[in-house]
């Protein structure tokens, strides 16, 4: 909060209403899915509805808490509230808000003047603290053992959706949330780097490529590993080699001051040197924290420059059609010295099930 009121003395504003869900969540602690924030100099005011008046009144500490119910409006009333605060500035997040929104809140907010406000909190959000960095190192590992544990269901005739609802489970049981819907493709139909889980059922000479990942604490970890059913060509372990490659000199190459476009640049410099690099059309890595795409992307267009206390995930990926892809991907914290791998999962081409 007093980074957020910083942020804002050099915005040239006196109070911020805070609304994005994420970014709530992450100034708040709060995990529902309404609740907004007005940032003033000195205080902060918490405000949601009736649905999650003692909910919020367990997650958020150290603000004064308001909530409404039917029929008052949820706009009209936030502007009570700022009016209250004798706030007759108040800035709002131009990154989230929609133009629609936006057109409410000049309707409801009269007589505050709404004054527009970079993406400032996705910015701080970028660099994690001590208790966030735990908490995506947990969520790593709930990962690493989903994955020792689905090994042993690897082997033809298990199909896609088989293995990814195994993942699931298994995190679940772990006490984590799962992330987001688990990627797992096989074959052929390992080159679609976002395709969904099938009935295809698995077959000798398969590559598998699994992305998955836990939530633990409001925090996410994301992995991928590829590994090949029953047996492995030499064009199996060439392309899974070149990706590994990229990805491990990807790595060593992220440090404080780096930028985020160069090492995105050199994950495809080492794939062109083994003709694949025209197979990597997405980006090299992002930003992971509260959510899973969070803010700061590792590509050829990024902007970002690599700071202590980013957490990035690194997976460079080669994706054939009529043959198969590969997808390598760790977790990483960016530290004074280099970088530590939160990921275990070993990264060796692994031919399932093991003989």
């Amino acid at each position: 909060m007093d980074k957020l009121r910083a942020e804002l003395a050099r915005e040239g504003v006196e109070a911020m209403l805070v609304s994005d869900p994420t970014n709530v969540g992450w100034l708040t602690g709060f995990t529902g899915t309404f609740g907004r924030t007005i940032v003033t100099p000195k205080d902060a005011l918490f405000v949601t509805d009736s649905r999650y008046t003692i909910q919020a009144q367990e997650e958020v500490k150290g603000m004064s808490m308001v909530s409404f119910a039917n029929p008052i409006d949820g706009d009209e009333f936030t502007a009570q509230q700022a009016r209250s605060l004798g706030i007759t500035r108040l800035g709002f997040e131009t990154a989230t808000t929609t133009y629609s929104q936006w057109q409410r809140l000049t309707d409801k907010f009269d007589g505050i003047e709404l004054v527009p406000v970079r993406d400032v909190l996705s910015e701080m959000r970028q660099v994690k603290g001590q208790d966030e960095v735990d908490k995506i190192r947990r969520a790593c590992g709930v990962s690493d053992a989903a994955f020792d544990h689905v090994r042993r269901l690897i082997q033809p005739g298990v199909t896609e959706l088989d293995i990814a609802l195994d993942l699931e489970f298994f995190m679940r049981r772990q006490g984590a949330e799962v992330a987001f819907p688990s990627i797992v493709v096989s074959g052929e139909r390992s080159a679609r780097p976002h395709g969904k889980p099938s009935e295809k059922k698995l077959e000798i000479g398969d590559f598998v490529t699994m992305d998955f990942g836990a939530r633990v604490e409001g925090y996410n970890s994301d992995i991928t590993r590829t590994v090949v059913v029953g047996e492995a060509t030499d064009r199996h372990r060439e392309v899974y080699g070149a990706v590994l490659e990229a990805q491990l000199k990807s790595l060593d190459a992220i440090k404080p001051g780096a930028k985020a476009r160069d090492i995105d640049r050199l994950s495809r410099d080492v794939l062109a040197t083994h003709g694949l690099d025209k197979y990597f059309g997405h980006g090299l890595g992002h930003g992971l924290g509260r959510i899973v795409h969070d803010t700061g992307r590792l590509s050829p267009s990024s902007e970002d420059t690599i700071r202590v206390g980013q957490v990035w995930t690194v997976e460079p990926g080669v994706y054939i059609p009529g043959f198969g892809g590969v997808r390598i991907e760790d977790d990483v914290l960016v530290t004074e010295t280099g970088i530590e791998i939160f990921n275990h999962s070993t990264k060796e081409l692994l031919v399932l099930p093991e003989k």
